[in-house]
């Protein structure tokens, strides 16, 4: 008997295409999410950790002379051992389904040949959870059901028959002890488990709502909700703050004649590039398309220009390798510093004028707005 629960949650294995049952046999409760490979490896080692637990009955067991309560864990460290084998070929479903058989079996075996008192039930509440987080009520409730029916039915059978192969009031407590202490470490790893998972998801969705997916850098809205706080500061200190937008040269000719992929492989070129070449403080988003906004708190016209100028030359001596080719661009910008109490949206505007007079003036330039 060991802690594998946390194991049981549905999964959909994106490289095999196997489905995992929350409860197999029972009832519909299944939820298909998308498995990632640190799962998989945690998955690998609570089955081992679950045939050392066994093998620590085994010698518990045979300790206090009682070999029939201890080899049955000799076919339990197998069970875990076949399973560990079929998550290593994906055969996940049957490898859970050997989980299950193994801590629901063993759970009832110990329960009604030593009694209550020996805790082995505890190992079937560790199931709530893992059936919970599956789904919505409709699909948990019959697994919820009859985990509940099993419980009851198994409490009212110990009593009933009380303990069919009963030990020494000292090894009963102490095997109390051992169980009462696995399942609260077994719980604890559980929470932790989908309490770190849920904080990953809730990180990948704030980095999907302010990052551009492209080239990692801020996104649109993101930057105007900086901008916010930056215009905030900068008012605080007495700082100016400039905009520099700028617009990647012919970027369609570079898609008709490479390829879309090349297109965006030139993006996120230029997208590294320009973090590099930025201040900490500086922010760096993907304005739209093949245009790139610069966010420059403390910095005055000029000295954004000058960075404008070092960005646009840096482009055009740079070029991308791209399936025996090599891709140059160029760069166009403008550059507004914001007035007094200005809004955002007022400087972009004028720095986009700023740069249409670069595109107009032949490309490749750096304009600063009137």
């Amino acid at each position: 008997m060991s802690a594998t629960q946390e194991i049981i949650p549905s999964v959909t294995d994106v490289t095999r295409g196997s489905r995992l049952d929350v409860m197999p046999g029972v009832g519909s409760a299944e939820r298909r999410t998308r498995a990632h490979g640190a799962f998989w490896i945690m998955v690998r080692r609570v089955v081992v950790l679950a045939a050392c637990v066994d093998f620590a009955f085994l010698a518990f067991f045979l300790a206090i002379g009682e070999p029939r309560q201890a080899w049955p864990n000799v076919l339990s460290i197998a069970m875990y051992a076949a399973a560990y084998a079929l998550l290593t070929k994906r055969r996940n479903a049957l490898a859970l389904f050997l989980v299950w058989t193994e801590v629901v079996g063993h759970a009832a075996l110990g329960t009604l040949f030593l009694g209550w008192d020996s805790g082995f039930h505890y190992y079937l509440l560790m199931f709530i959870p893992a059936i919970i987080v599956s789904g919505g009520w409709r699909v948990t409730i019959f697994p919820l059901l009859f985990l509940f029916a099993f419980y009851l039915g198994l409490h009212a059978a110990s009593y009933a028959l009380g303990a069919l192969a009963p030990i020494g009031r000292g090894d009963l407590w102490a095997l109390n002890v051992f169980n009462v202490a696995i399942f609260f470490v077994m719980a604890s790893y559980t929470a932790r488990f989908y309490s770190e998972n849920v904080r990953k998801s809730e990180r990948k969705l704030r980095q999907s709502a302010t990052t551009d997916a492209l080239t990692g850098l801020a996104n649109r809205g993101h930057l105007l909700d900086l901008a916010k706080q930056c215009i905030a500061q900068a008012g605080r200190r007495g700082e100016n703050m400039s905009v520099v937008l700028a617009d990647i040269d012919h970027f369609k000719q570079i898609n008709d004649r490479f390829g879309h992929e090349a297109g965006d492989q030139v993006l996120r070129h230029a997208g590294k590039m320009f973090g590099c070449m930025c201040r900490e403080r500086d922010i760096v988003a993907r304005w739209g398309g093949e245009e790139f906004l610069f966010l420059l708190p403390g910095t005055d016209s000029e000295d954004a220009r000058q960075l404008a100028e070092r960005i646009r030359v840096a482009c055009e001596a740079a070029g991308i390798e791209w399936r025996q080719a090599n891709i140059r661009f160029t760069l166009s910008a403008g550059v507004s510093t914001l007035a007094p109490a200005e809004d955002i949206n007022a400087a972009i505007g004028r720095a986009d004028k700023a740069l249409y007079q670069s595109k107009f003036a032949g490309r490749n330039l750096v304009s600063v707005a009137d």
